[in-house]
């Protein structure tokens, strides 16, 4: 005959839901070694440290959803007025410079540039539609999400104004559709090397390249 194992004590108390209530009274005699010391505690002690450390768990769980709940509130509000600078601004002209310094103010960037090309003639003059060399356009058509890492020795780093202080780097591009060429790019940067690292989610800047895209269709022949 084989000797009875932890398994099937374990088993026969899983599948005998009575059982302590045939022998209630092993359940004051129960005595376990607490988790915060070497002491010995009661079943039902055990039972509510046990209970003590989820609902603790649980209040980290709300802090946090809390904690991102007025991150997303406060990131929804900048968007809107972000969105608002767009709508309301008249000349087309002045659009990509809007956009890039209401990126940097209001998401407080510290470095922002936006290039554009193939746009309509009349605003071939304008800076942001100069100094874009064939291997940056190829560049901004390649990304079919927004690239967000080191500064890998881009050229584009040259667009900004201190180029040397661009550590980490978020390259947007702009493109009419999904599956459409690119027609400029936009390039955040900060010192931090963690303000924009490889496994952040890019669907934030993802809505910023549709909502730019859209906007500057107006520059577009």
């Amino acid at each position: 005959m084989n000797p009875i194992t932890e398994d099937d004590i374990a088993n026969y108390l899983a599948n005998s839901p009575d059982f302590f209530e045939r022998h209630a009274q092993l359940l004051a005699q129960v005595q376990l070694t607490s988790p915060h010391g070497s002491r010995a505690v009661s079943l039902q002690e055990r039972q509510a440290e046990m209970l003590r450390e989820k609902i603790k768990a649980l209040e980290h769980r709300v802090m946090d959803m809390v904690r991102h709940g007025t991150e997303n509130v406060v990131t929804a509000d900048r968007l809107q007025r972000w969105t608002r600078g767009l709508l309301t601004t008249r000349d087309p002209r002045a659009l990509p410079t809007r956009i890039a310094a209401d990126l940097q103010t209001l998401f407080l960037v510290p470095q922002v540039a936006i290039k554009i090309w193939d746009c309509d003639g009349s605003y071939a003059s304008e800076a942001y539609a100069q100094g874009v060399s064939e291997d940056m356009k190829a560049l901004a058509t390649s990304l079919t999400t927004p690239y967000c890492g080191v500064n890998a020795g881009f050229d584009v780093a040259g667009w900004l104004s201190e180029p040397q202080a661009a550590v980490s780097m978020a390259l947007i591009a702009l493109r009419p559709e999904a599956e459409s060429p690119a027609f400029g790019l936009l390039v955040l940067a900060s010192p931090d090397a963690q303000r924009f690292h490889a496994d952040m989610g890019t669907d934030f800047l993802e809505r910023i390249a549709e909502l730019a895209s859209a906007a500057l269709s107006r520059l577009r022949p």
